[in-house]
């Protein structure tokens, strides 16, 4: 417990006066180093989990959530899979894919094609907003392509396109590649650029005509009411298709997910060492205060205060500068992060350059998600810096001779 004396000393102390100005100008960079370090923290986190989460609602609306591709033996859905695909999912989907060439004038491009029937395209998510078009009749000679692609092809609704396929004929002439004359059905826009520029969708059964496929070939697609949750949905599937090779968004973008978790942990502990440099200034800080105090510290000790209480002042004087800079930081910290777009938009405009490029990073705006969570713990790791850095000058306070203290002053 603390008692009345020690409070009322811990707050004397606290209190500026002139003669201590030196020692006040490192308490107030100790207390401003650690706010903007929280803040910072803060900040950093909320930024990129922001970044994650867009990332993944992205990725999530575009492709399927899990996975399920055949071997061999054509794959089937009876009634029990059905009942038990039926308890994780909202939407059961086949498919197929395949590589193509897209002739365009004098342009040629490669894609990749998605194929679909007309009633379960109308249904993805992809057609959900941004799309311009038809989306509930993709049927033999239709297809749907990004918007980026079609800004960069010149290409409309309406408009006729030519794509060659990697499977050939064989004519009189040798074998040759088969091709096809699509009319452009609708405009999607993922809001992930490659995805854009690079895949359209067809009929299914046009596409396994396309490339020679048979309906063996067809995956079946699942689509989650939870796919945020999707590790262990993916062993659920896998244990009602133990003979197919099953996967996940999650696995299709492993390497990208890994790399922004080992560079939010490295941040993280790269810009804990601002709070960890800003504590240390409180050890100097408090050092100073008991040289400054020396004459106080022995009056106190000849009175009677025990040497325990000693150390619970200065101890206290530590903890509060630590603990109402992590206070301050976290305010400082929370409304950043509230308004880093603005402040975005606002440093793009004054300094005209581009912030976060959307071309770089996938979205257009800077995303930022408070999570409570990583508010707790940085605000717990700063507080805790400030207690174990706080303790050295209590100690070395309390251990302090009353007798020489008197007698040099």
């Amino acid at each position: 417990m603390i008692s009345t004396l020690e409070k009322e000393i811990t707050l004397r102390f606290l209190k500026a006066r002139k003669k201590d100005g030196f020692l006040n100008i490192i308490s107030i960079f100790s207390f401003i180093g650690i706010s903007l370090g929280v803040a910072v923290l803060i900040v950093v986190m909320s930024v990129m989990n922001g970044f994650r989460s867009e990332l993944i609602n992205k990725i999530v609306g575009f492709n399927s959530h899990i996975t399920v591709q055949p071997y061999e033996n054509k794959i089937n859905i009876d009634d029990f899979k059905l009942k038990k695909l039926n308890l994780i999912s909202k939407n059961l989907v086949l498919s197929n894919s395949g590589e193509a060439i897209l002739v365009r004038k004098d342009i040629t491009k490669g894609i990749v094609l998605r194929g679909y029937l007309s009633k379960d395209f109308s249904n993805l998510e992809i057609n959900k907003k941004n799309f311009l078009g038809n989306k509930d009749n993709l049927s033999k000679n239709f297809i749907s392509i990004g918007k980026e692609l079609g800004f960069n092809l010149d290409l409309k609704i309406g408009d006729n396109i030519t794509i060659m396929s990697s499977q050939g004929v064989e004519t009189i002439i040798g074998n040759l590649p088969k091709q096809k004359t699509f009319t452009v059905l609708s405009l999607f826009e993922s809001g992930l650029v490659d995805f854009d520029n690079n895949i359209a969708f067809i009929n299914l059964e046009t596409l396994e005509e396309f490339f020679n496929l048979d309906d063996k070939d067809r995956n079946l697609e699942i689509y989650l009411k939870n796919p945020q949750n999707i590790e262990s949905q993916k062993k659920t599937v896998q244990k009602v298709f133990p003979d197919e090779f099953v996967y996940s968004w999650s696995d299709m973008n492993s390497s990208l997910f890994l790399a922004l978790k080992v560079e939010r942990n490295v941040m993280f502990i790269i810009l804990s060492l601002i709070i960890i440099v800003a504590a240390f200034n409180i050890i100097s800080g408090l050092t100073i205060l008991v040289k400054n105090k020396t004459r106080e510290i022995a009056i106190l000790k000849s009175i009677g205060v025990l040497n325990k209480s000693i150390v619970k002042i200065f101890f206290l004087v530590g903890t509060i500068i630590g603990a109402s800079a992590t206070i301050f930081g976290i305010f400082l910290g929370i409304t950043f992060s509230m308004y880093v777009e603005n402040l975005r938009q606002f440093l793009s405009t004054i300094f005209n350059i581009s912030l976060f490029p959307e071309e770089i990073y996938f979205l257009s705006t800077m995303p930022s998600e408070i999570n409570p969570i990583s508010i707790l713990i940085i605000s717990l790791s700063s507080i805790f810096i400030t207690i174990i850095v706080s303790i050295f000058p209590a100690l070395k306070a309390a251990k302090l001779d009353p007798v020489k203290g008197l007698k040099y002053e």
